[in-house]
């Protein structure tokens, strides 16, 4: 009885044995081959880029404001309107300084009538001097009083051309001839000094605010000619750098690059999104791994791609990135110097498919 059980035990551990055997041969990879181009990590050399995004903004810009307080009466422009320069934009309530002007009016009259009578009694005790017939302190007395007089009649001018002046801050006129692109006020609403009321650009020449990181800026020098790319344009013009910061104390430690474009497309605008690429040299003793940001691998935050394995399949390598060089990458780590990687595949790729390199 004993022996028939061993026996049965050892023919039931044969039994799974050759099931399991059975089921490792079910499950055996027998896709075919996903033909695949590779490529060779290879170090940066020579000139390589540096690229930075920034907007498109006009060269020649303007916010309008006043300098006065009041109630806007009337605006003459809209969004997207031509002006020529000098026109008219903005009126605003100038009650106060009409009935300050009024006044002021009325003391250069008041001023003007007694600088003429004290004109006259000059001349006349002038010539009563001359002839022995007033005194001395009598000529001073209408001396004084003739200057007082010549003077508070300079002051009423004077404060008449402060009045006037006051009125062309009630007036906005165009500081040069563009276009309206933005309005930030309405008629009704409260006028404050500095306040910005209404947005001017001439159009026809255009620059880029780029933002480079500090580690970068460096590299970056005036009059180098680069080339911008308009994403929503798709087109790509030259430019040159006018103007490199030398501070990032307000820009959380981007230094802004401004670059003025050699020509203007009839389509861009203001505000428009553009990547800026730098002509950098390559860094002293720096063997940087450039890979084509074609070949990366995203999968939420993370950015990886696929290697040649010894048994000739695809091995998902997860990577960390750095800088971006036209379109190229760096790779900080996850890759080493001629290894290979997968380019482009004719099927879909998976961790551990079996490939076949072209």
């Amino acid at each position: 009885m004993k022996n028939t059980l061993i026996i049965g035990l050892f023919s039931l551990a044969f039994l799974m044995a050759g099931c399991g055997d059975g089921e490792k041969k079910a499950t055996a990879d027998n896709s075919p081959a996903i033909n695949v181009s590779v490529s060779s990590v290879s170090g940066e050399s020579g000139d390589s880029f540096l690229t930075a995004s920034g907007k498109v903004e006009a060269v020649n810009s303007a916010n309008l404001s006043t300098r006065m307080m009041g109630f806007v009466d009337r605006i003459y422009v809209n969004v997207g309107d031509k002006v020529r320069k000098g026109q008219q934009l903005i009126s605003i309530s100038d009650a106060d300084l009409s009935a300050k002007l009024a006044q002021v009016n009325a003391g250069i009259t008041e001023a003007t009538a007694a600088y003429g009578n004290a004109e006259k009694d000059y001349k006349r005790f002038t010539a009563l001097f001359k002839e022995n017939s007033a005194s001395q302190k009598e000529l001073d007395d209408i001396t004084a009083n003739y200057n007082m007089a010549k003077a508070r009649l300079e002051a009423a001018k004077q404060m008449k051309n402060e009045v006037n002046a006051q009125f062309s801050y009630a007036n906005i006129r165009a500081p040069f001839s563009g276009i309206v692109t933005n309005k930030f006020i309405k008629v009704g609403d409260m006028a404050n000094p500095g306040m910005p009321l209404l947005e001017v650009e001439s159009p026809g020449k255009f620059q880029v605010l780029a933002m480079v990181p500090e580690s970068e800026i460096l590299r970056i020098k005036e009059n180098t000619e680069v080339d911008v790319v308009l994403k929503s344009l798709n087109t790509s013009v030259k430019g040159k750098v006018v103007e490199v910061s030398t501070s990032a104390k307000n820009t959380g430690g981007q230094y802004m690059v401004k670059v003025v474009l050699d020509k203007s497309e009839e389509n861009i605008l203001s505000g428009m999104y553009a990547t800026v690429r730098f002509p950098v040299a390559k860094k002293e003793n720096v063997n940087s791994v450039m890979i084509p940001q074609t070949a990366i691998v995203t999968n939420g935050e993370l950015k990886g791609i696929y290697t040649v394995s010894q048994s000739k399949t695809a091995l998902l390598r997860w990577l960390r990135l750095g800088r971006t060089m036209g379109d190229q990458v760096e790779v900080l780590s996850g890759l080493s110097p001629e290894e290979q990687y997968i380019v482009s595949a004719e099927g879909k790729l998976y961790n551990g498919a079996r490939i076949n390199i072209q």
